[in-house]
């Protein structure tokens, strides 16, 4: 992989809590330690900070607390900034100022309360519905439980929209920003995912829609409502009707096309999630109950998919040389091979430009699985982003980057 010669580049960060932003801030460390800058802020500060130099990251992709840094790098703040708002109280020295010193201004801090709403007007449907009546649910304990549970998440993104819309980006639109930046969400009522973006106009594609209607902060909060804990997020559409997202990687865990889409030839991956391989020192998951079993499935699963994605580019990526190689070898004309290319290209939506650096955690680091999900722990956040930098490091090392 060669980043000489590469015109635009794009970040893509996967969800999984606190933990997966944690990681994130490690990963982007890393890439600042080998030379990468993360364009942000409003168009003039782009412009004028940010030449078109072969390191300057100018496009996001952000999935639930993917969408969260995204919009953070987006916005202009430094990587500083963004550790001191997760590390509140902590003793590290950071001033939490943006790249440029002249702005003197610090992200503030981010709490649990920001994070967590209390779903309060649903709670009262935690009441069994035999005291409101007939269900129209029959059956046994499924039944049951989908007749007694009528909440639709334990809490609200609510409190996450508010931060973001009067700490993060003000201005609060996707066109004020001079970095591009685009948030994943998955349509509730619908088989569709949608992405937040400014978009000329709306548009939907198969089973991917694009749209323009969202704020930045109320994309964020569409996109990190995780079910069954947070409650489906409603953003009002140009139509004036109510449409409810919840998380982003409900459909894909890396969106890392809507880079592709966008011109992007060198797309930079961050995923947190790794299943556990087993260890000796912890040895098997069945000894440690229900939750770390549920997230080893979760795990496999979300791992399943972005090998299939990875697969899928590489088996497109090896028939292109393939046929290259054969069109050399017996000397055919070089317009039936570029035909031959372009349909396999259009039909397969194949870049044979683009270049992709997917990073994620050593699946025998049992740390890293084991830690929280949702902590803000300054001890436990500070070993998920060293976990994220040495994750980045030999990531970048083995493709000379």
């Amino acid at each position: 992989m060669k980043l000489k010669g590469k015109k635009k580049i794009g970040l893509a960060l996967s969800g999984g809590g606190i933990k997966a932003a944690a990681f994130h801030i490690g990963v982007c460390l890393a890439l600042k330690e080998k030379g990468f800058r993360f364009a942000g802020g409003s168009k003039e500060e782009v412009a004028s900070k940010y030449s078109d130099s072969d390191k300057v990251i100018k496009l996001y992709v952000g999935s639930s607390a993917g969408a969260v840094i995204s919009a953070f790098l987006a916005s202009g703040y430094s990587l500083q900034a963004i550790i001191s708002a997760f590390e509140k109280g902590s003793e590290w020295d950071l001033k939490g100022l943006r790249e440029d010193d002249s702005f003197q201004e610090s992200l503030k801090p981010i709490s649990y309360s920001d994070i967590f709403s209390i779903n309060g007007k649903n709670w009262i449907k935690l009441l069994p519905n035999l005291l409101k009546g007939r269900s129209m649910l029959t059956g046994g304990l499924e039944a049951m439980v989908k007749n007694g549970l009528k909440i639709n998440g334990l809490v609200t993104a609510k409190g996450l929209e508010r931060y973001v819309r009067e700490h993060v980006w003000p201005e609060n639109t996707f066109e004020s920003l001079g970095a591009e930046l685009y948030i994943v969400a998955t349509q509730l009522n619908h088989s569709r995912k949608v992405i937040f973006g400014a978009y000329e106009q709306t548009s939907k594609i198969k089973h991917i829609g694009w749209a323009n209607y969202a704020k930045v902060s109320e994309a964020v909060a569409a996109s990190a409502s995780l079910p069954p804990v947070f409650a489906p997020y409603g953003i009002i559409n140009e139509r004036g009707k109510e449409i409810f997202y919840f998380d982003g990687e409900i459909r894909d865990t890396l969106s890392t096309h809507v880079a592709k889409d966008q011109g992007c030839d060198l797309i930079i991956a961050s995923y947190s999630i790794q299943p556990y391989h087993y260890n000796k020192n912890m040895g098997s998951l069945h000894e440690y109950g229900i939750p770390l079993i549920f997230n080893q499935a979760l795990y496999q699963v979300v791992q399943q998919k972005i090998e299939a994605q990875i697969s899928a580019h590489d088996a497109v990526d090896k028939i292109h040389h393939a046929i290259r190689g054969y069109f050399k070898q017996k000397q055919l004309p070089k317009e039936d091979m570029d035909k031959l290319l372009n349909i396999i290209e259009e039909r397969a939506d194949y870049r044979p430009n683009v270049d992709y650096l997917y990073i994620h955690p050593n699946p025998h680091d049992y740390e890293m699985f084991f830690a929280d999900h949702f902590s803000l722990n300054p001890k436990i956040l500070s070993k998920i982003v060293q976990t994220g930098f040495r994750s980045a490091l030999n990531q970048l090392r083995k493709h000379d980057l």
